[in-house]
C-alpha cells in the first residue's frame, strides 16, 4: 500500500480527529513539549514523516521547523496547518539535508513503515548536530499487555507496518547511529479493550489513565514496557 490520500483516510487517521483535545492532539502536544524541553529554542528542527503537518506546524512557533514526508499529497495538504514550516517530499532513508543540519529530529511512528529503518536512523544521525536531540516513537513489541491482544494488537492492524522490532533492536540501531540515551519510556495502555465483557469506557479509565496523565502533564514516568509505543529521547555524541 502506498502512503497516499487513501492511506490517510483508511488507517491511523481514520480512527482519530484533528480536533482540539483528541488523542491525536494530545499526542502532538506531548511530543512538542519534549522537543521544547530538550532542544534549543530557535534552532533548526526536522520532523521526519510529517504527515498532515500538525506537529511541525505547532513547533514552527518555537523552532525553525522543517518537515518532510514521502507522500506528496500530505506535504501539499500540510501547507494549510504548517505555513511557517519548510516542507518537502523526500524519503526518510535519503534525507536531503547537510551533515549536522538539525538540533532536534523527531520521527514519530515512521520507522515501522520503512523497508530499511536502520538506514533511516543512520541518516538521522548524520543530519543531527553534536549534542542534538532525537525523539523517536514506534510500536512496542515489548508491551506488557500485547499478549492480551494477540493478533488484534494495534501494531499488527496496519499492513504497512513492515518493520516491527523488539525494543532492544531499536535501541541498538539508535546507539549505532551515534546517540546516547536520555530517556526510554512508553505511552501507556490506550489500545482498549484488553478484557472481554468490560465496557470500553471503564477500561479507558482503568488502563489509559496513566498514559493520559503523562500526556497532559508532559512528565515522563511510564517505564518502557508500560505502553503500546516505545519512546526514545537520545542525544548525538
Amino acid at each position: 500500500m502506498s502512503f497516499d490520500e487513501k492511506y490517510f483516510s483508511t488507517h491511523t487517521y481514520a480512527n482519530i480527529t484533528f480536533a482540539k483535545y483528541s488523542m491525536y492532539w494530545w499526542s502532538n502536544r506531548f511530543f512538542a513539549t519534549l522537543a521544547r524541553r530538550y532542544g534549543k529554542q530557535g534552532a533548526r528542527l526536522l520532523e521526519v514523516g510529517s504527515g498532515m503537518g500538525h506537529l511541525a506546524g505547532n513547533l514552527s512557533h518555537t523552532f525553525k521547523a522543517f518537515g518532510m514526508d514521502l507522500n506528496h499529497w500530505a506535504v501539499k495538504k500540510s501547507q494549510d496547518v504548517a505555513e511557517q514550516a519548510l516542507l518537502q517530499t523526500a524519503s526518510a532513508q535519503e534525507l536531503p539535508y547537510k551533515n549536522g543540519a538539525f538540533n532536534v529530529v523527531i520521527i514519530k511512528h515512521i520507522v515501522e513503515h520503512l523497508p530499511d529503518p536502520a538506514q533511516a536512523i543512520n541518516e538521522i544521525g548524520r543530519v543531527t548536530e553534536a549534542g542534538g536531540i532525537l525523539i523517536l516513537a514506534t510500536p512496542n513489541l515489548g508491551s506488557l499487555l500485547k499478549p492480551w491482544k494477540g493478533a488484534k494488537w494495534i501494531g499488527y492492524q496496519d499492513p504497512t507496518h513492515i518493520s516491527l522490532k523488539e525494543p532492544g533492536e531499536w535501541l541498538t540501531l539508535i546507539q549505532s547511529a551515534g546517540f546516547e540515551f536520555i530517556r526510554v519510556c512508553s505511552d501507556g495502555f490506550w489500545d482498549v479493550p484488553y478484557i472481554r465483557f468490560v465496557p470500553r469506557q471503564i477500561q479507558k479509565l482503568i488502563f489509559g489513565s496513566l498514559g493520559g496523565l503523562q500526556a497532559i502533564t508532559g512528565i515522563i514516568f511510564l517505564p518502557m514496557k508500560w505502553g503500546e509505543s516505545i519512546i526514545v529521547i537520545a542525544r548525538k555524541k
